[in-house]
């Protein structure tokens, strides 16, 4: 018998219900539970053919554990070891290399020294950073988060270099991206499963959370739905990501990927509505099923994408993007009607498309002036804190 476990946190109704899925599929000689760890010792196996993991970015051990299972052969849902090694300014850096648009974005050292360094350990900073050179790059407005960050923790909109400097100065040992906003017509939020199955909803991140799926907007047009999907499987292609969503904000009909870095995405039905929802528990469990088939002891059953691929086989990196083929499903949510009253969750149509070809406070500061998920669009519902007046 080959078991799916899924490792998960405070969620509620994902994991019951991708659990029950499985098992109501009755796939001969496999079954889903809830993984139970009660010890992880080297190099030996936890009894799993594939385990997905939706809690091991806030739980070390849990993280530990997913890559002794998968040395001993597990297939873990995502790579726990290019999880590990990823974050949102690469993420950006490559998106750029592969030919997806992205907000323009650099990277900020910590405001503080991070714990057991000294101002000797930056002796390879350059002081006073090249802010002009920064600002003029980004220019404002624009939004301020941390390189490695999620849940919307950690943003701020940034107003002028005045407001850049007096925000800087509350971010203590983070690394912060400041990036350019982009004002958008239309925004969308897309899971991605197997790097093939796509599911395009068009969202608005200005609303309340739970409204966020009902944003009462017309169907978008077929070609920017295709772009979309195009640059959704090759994202996530290249980042080797079995299970992401990838943000996008449209500008001028052009889609900017705002934030592909979703590991965990939120699957809650409450969030999501009930299509998306059972979309989501529906292909997850087909997948991680495939998975369990393809699984063989003794391999390496992990996801590694093409930019891991490209480096050690020596290619290319934009000439392999050119090359990348994948035949994927796609569907669209649709929304019918209009905003109604807040904190009703409305069920939506679903819609598919036909399948697609590929394609330091405490110590000294590094710098005098200034470093967790920030969206580069307009994001009224992030609450900040009076910001203290700037240091001379």
């Amino acid at each position: 018998m080959k078991k799916i476990g899924i490792l998960f946190g405070q969620e509620d109704s994902f994991p019951q219900a991708f659990v029950d899925r499985v098992n109501q599929k009755a796939e001969k000689g496999i079954s889903a539970e809830f993984v139970r760890l009660d010890k992880v010792m080297q190099a030996e196996p936890l009894d799993y053919a594939v385990m997905i993991d939706r809690i091991s970015q806030d739980v070390p051990y849990y993280r530990a554990a997913l890559k002794n299972a998968a040395i001993c052969g597990t297939a873990v849902i995502n790579n726990p070891f290019w999880w590990s090694a990823d974050e949102k300014f690469f993420n950006n850096a490559l998106a750029v290399k592969i030919g997806v648009p992205v907000p323009k974005t650099v990277i900020l050292p910590s405001k503080e020294l991070p714990d057991d360094t000294t101002n000797k350990s930056f002796r390879n900073l350059a002081y006073p950073l090249d802010w002009n050179g920064i600002f003029s790059y980004v220019s404002f407005p624009a939004y301020m988060k941390p390189f490695d960050g999620g849940g919307w923790k950690e943003v701020y909109k940034i107003e002028n270099e005045k407001d850049f400097f007096s925000k800087y100065d509350k971010t203590k040992q983070h690394v912060m991206m400041l990036q350019e906003e982009v004002v958008f017509d239309d925004y969308f939020r897309c899971y991605c499963i197997g790097g093939k199955h796509v599911r395009i909803m068009q969202y608005e991140p200005r609303n309340p959370h739970h409204l966020r799926y009902e944003h009462g907007k017309a169907p978008a047009a077929k070609k920017l739905l295709d772009t979309i999907k195009d640059y959704v499987i090759k994202l996530n292609q290249y980042l080797g990501y079995d299970f992401n969503t990838v943000e996008f904000a449209v500008r001028d009909g052009i889609p900017y990927a705002i934030d592909f870095c979703n590991p965990a995405p939120d699957a809650e039905v409450t969030s999501v509505g009930q299509e998306n929802f059972e979309w989501v528990v529906e292909t997850a469990a087909s997948y991680a099923i495939e998975r369990a088939k393809q699984q063989k002891d003794g391999f390496d059953n992990l996801t590694w994408g093409e930019f891991v691929k490209t480096s050690a086989a020596k290619i290319p990196l934009v000439a392999a993007a050119k090359k990348v083929a994948v035949k994927a499903d796609v569907s669209v949510a649709v929304v019918d009607h209009a905003i109604e009253a807040e904190g009703k969750v409305k069920k939506l149509k679903a819609t598919k498309a036909p399948a697609a070809k590929a394609v330091p406070a405490a110590k000294a500061a590094v710098v005098k002036e200034p470093v967790a998920k920030v969206a580069a669009v307009k994001e009224p519902t992030v609450k900040e804190k009076a910001a203290p007046k700037p240091k001379k």
